[in-house]
């Protein structure tokens, strides 16, 4: 499962791109475009959170406290 933060962003996406469909309806070809931008910004942006989390926790926990 993704952080929740991630799963936040996701569904303000999700949101975002159901909001530009409605107001952009008489435009089909123009929203279909905006879509497919929207989603591929989405997965680029979850894909980027995910690395910079995962090395943050990776340097994180290789931490010596004692």
């Amino acid at each position: 499962m993704l952080y929740p933060h991630l799963w936040a962003f996701a569904v303000v996406l999700r949101d975002h791109a159901v909001r530009v469909r409605r107001r952009a309806h008489g435009d089909a070809g123009y929203t279909t475009e905006t879509v497919v931008v929207t989603a591929l910004l989405a997965v680029l942006a979850i894909t980027v959170v995910g690395i910079i989390v995962g090395k943050v926790l990776g340097k994180a926990h290789s931490i010596d406290l004692g």
